[in-house]
Order: structure tokens, then C-alpha cells, then sequence
């Protein structure tokens, strides 16, 4: 290349001169000098080096909204992945599981966070809007069944116990302690509960009462946990349900209420969980993620970025990380882009991280 632009340097100098021959006189002989005779080794000018360009970074904004019990580790892997991308956006909602279903499976969002597996009425919606979705576990999680620190008497309650409270029957007839046991305190009975629109509400009801949305209608419900948690931090006599983080961020606040499942009271705990013998309110959390949406670089991002780092963020807010057998798994299913549900539109109840396993393979 440096002989190419030489010669043809030389070759315009030439013809400039040329020209110039003919229209001025001949001039006598002279030396040629050396000043002016083209150098084979001459080196080429040189030339502004071509700039490179790194990585596109990533702009845009992501939705997400749905389960309160998720919300927590969803927001934690939201703020991480945004210190390392600012120009996108992660926003988090919490309308419940149902109610978050409902917006994603008409396409409101891009990702859903669920306490419990898709059910069949969703499944159905999603199908009918042209929705197609991943499904990933992103953690274990338990239901915590808690009481004012003041209440000396109900340290631990058998399944049949919770399920003569809550049950439909139980409406406007089971309202005072000493219904639940003759020795417990003639007080009234004040219940806190999830919202209907919450995956908490149908894993609790499916658990306990047998039935999905079976429950009485009586009580302080909400989707957001935090309103329950301040409702039993403030009331003697009150007992309440709902996810294991809550009730581990406010121990100071709440106590909580071992659960007999026929072998013995078991508090709920980080190992319980993940041993299985906490039961039957133990349970996996999901997220849903459209599966169009994962065409977008910033969300196929977000989504790698929660399965890869996530479950350090699981255990830092109060959650049990699930095997990293498991998150392998989920991470090759969304690479492959496998869409729908392993669960067949049914609450996994007691369903223990060993159990999941076998399902995930």
C-alpha cells in the first residue's frame, strides 16, 4: 500500500509537470535534484486510526408488576441492573399474582411476578391474546402465620385449626379465641389476611382450607403485605398470614406461629424451608416474562442479569435461593425460549425445593 501512494504521488507530479512544460519556454538543462525526485522508501503519510465502537449500551423501559412475596427480590435485582445499565428504566408494581396475570396476559407488561403457577383461567387468557410467556422459579418461599408479640397462648396451631378459621363456614361464626380452643382467651378474633387478588390467598386457601379462593370474607385483606404486617404489629388479639420475608424484616413487630402438619410444630425458617419440613406452606416463586418481549436487548438482559445474580439478592432479602441446579435449569429454558407452564394450571401445594427439582428436569 505505501508503494501504491507513492507512485501515484509521483505519477500526479508528472503530469503537473507536463502541463506546465507546454505552456511556459523550455528552459536549459539542469541537474536534477535530488529534493525532487520521488524516495522508494519514502514512508506514506499517516492516517487517523479507525475508530472503534464497544457495546451498544442499553436504553428503554421495562414493566413488571404482581405479586407483593416477589416484589422484594424483583425491586433488588431492578436497582442492581440499573446502577449497571441507567439509561433503562425497571418499573415494579404490586397489584398481587391475579392481579398482575390480568396485566400481563393482556399485554400491559413485560414480566410477572407470581407466589404461586399460572392457573388455567390465565393460561386460557394468555392463549386467547396471542401472550406466550417463560416460566422461571426464582426462589422458595413460605407463608407465615403470625400474631401481636402480646399473645402468650397460640404458639403453635395444627393445619385443622387454621382451616376451622379461615373456611367459608367460618364466617361470622368463629370470632372469638376460646372458638378455636376452649382454654385459649374469651377475646376477639381479628384477621389479617392476603388480598383475593393475591397469590398468597389462593396458595393459603389451597393449603389449609383445600380449596383455592375458599376463605371467609371477614377479614382486614390487602395485597400489600406491609398493610398486614401494621395491622398485627397493632392489635393483641389479631393473627394474620403472609409471606416469610415479611415476617423476617419485623420480628421485632410479630411472632410467629408454629404449624403441626401431623409431625409436630415447626416454625417457619430459613432451613425448615429448604429441608421440607415446614409444610404445607411452603412454596416456589416465579416470574413470567413475555415471550416477544425477550426480543428486546434490555430485557433479555434484565432477565440473564435476575437468573445470574438473583440468588445472592434471594437470601439478602429474606428469601431461600433454590439449588443452583435449578437456576442452571431455568437459565438453558430461557435461552431456548421454552414457553408455557410445568404445572398444568395447578397450585403445587407442599410442594418441597427437592420436588421442584425433579420437575425442572
Amino acid at each position: 500500500m505505501k508503494w501504491r501512494s507513492v507512485l501515484s504521488k509521483a505519477a500526479a507530479l508528472l503530469v503537473i509537470a507536463a502541463v506546465a512544460c507546454q505552456a511556459a519556454p523550455t528552459p536549459a538543462p539542469t541537474a536534477p535534484s535530488q529534493a525532487q525526485a520521488p524516495s522508494p522508501t519514502a514512508p506514506a503519510p499517516a492516517q487517523a486510526p479507525t475508530p472503534t465502537q464497544g457495546p451498544a449500551r442499553l436504553s428503554g423501559e421495562i414493566k413488571i408488576d404482581g405479586s407483593s412475596t416477589v416484589y422484594p427480590i424483583t425491586e433488588a435485582v431492578a436497582e442492581e441492573f440499573q446502577k449497571a445499565n441507567p439509561d433503562v428504566k425497571v418499573v415494579v408494581g404490586i397489584s398481587g399474582t391475579g392481579g398482575g396475570f390480568k396485566k400481563f396476559c393482556n399485554g400491559e407488561t413485560d414480566i410477572s411476578n407470581a407466589s404461586r403457577p399460572i392457573v388455567q383461567k390465565e393460561i386460557d387468557t394468555c392463549a386467547q391474546n396471542g401472550i406466550e410467556y417463560i416460566e422461571l422459579p426464582v426462589a422458595y418461599d413460605a407463608l407465615s402465620v403470625v400474631v401481636n408479640p402480646q399473645n402468650d397462648w397460640a404458639a403453635c396451631m395444627t393445619v385443622a385449626e387454621l382451616k376451622k378459621i379461615w373456611e367459608p363456614d367460618a364466617q361470622g361464626k368463629i370470632t372469638r379465641w376460646n372458638q378455636v380452643r376452649p382454654e385459649w382467651p374469651d377475646a376477639p378474633l381479628n384477621l389479617y389476611g392476603a388480598g383475593t387478588d393475591s397469590g398468597t390467598f389462593d396458595y393459603f386457601t389451597e393449603a389449609i382450607v383445600g380449596k383455592a379462593k375458599s376463605s371467609r370474607g371477614d377479614y382486614t385483606a390487602s395485597e400489600d403485605d406491609n398493610v398486614l404486617v401494621q395491622g398485627v404489629a397493632n392489635d393483641q388479639y389479631a393473627l394474620g398470614y403472609f409471606g416469610l420475608a415479611y415476617y423476617f424484616e419485623n420480628q421485632d413487630k410479630l411472632k410467629a406461629v408454629a404449624i403441626d402438619n401431623g409431625k409436630g410444630c415447626v416454625l417457619p425458617s430459613e432451613e425448615t424451608v429448604r429441608d421440607g419440613t415446614y409444610q404445607p406452606l411452603s412454596r416456589p416463586l416465579f416470574i413470567y416474562v413475555n415471550r416477544k418481549a425477550v426480543d428486546r436487548p434490555e430485557v433479555e438482559a434484565f432477565v440473564r442479569f435476575y437468573l445470574e445474580k438473583g440468588p445472592a439478592l434471594v437470601k439478602q432479602v429474606g428469601y431461600v435461593p433454590l439449588p443452583d441446579t435449578v437456576y442452571q435449569l431455568a437459565l438453558k429454558r430461557f435461552e431456548a425460549r421454552k414457553v408455557g407452564t410445568l404445572f398444568k394450571g395447578e397450585p403445587p401445594v407442599g410442594l418441597s425445593i427437592e420436588d421442584l427439582l425433579k420437575v425442572e428436569q
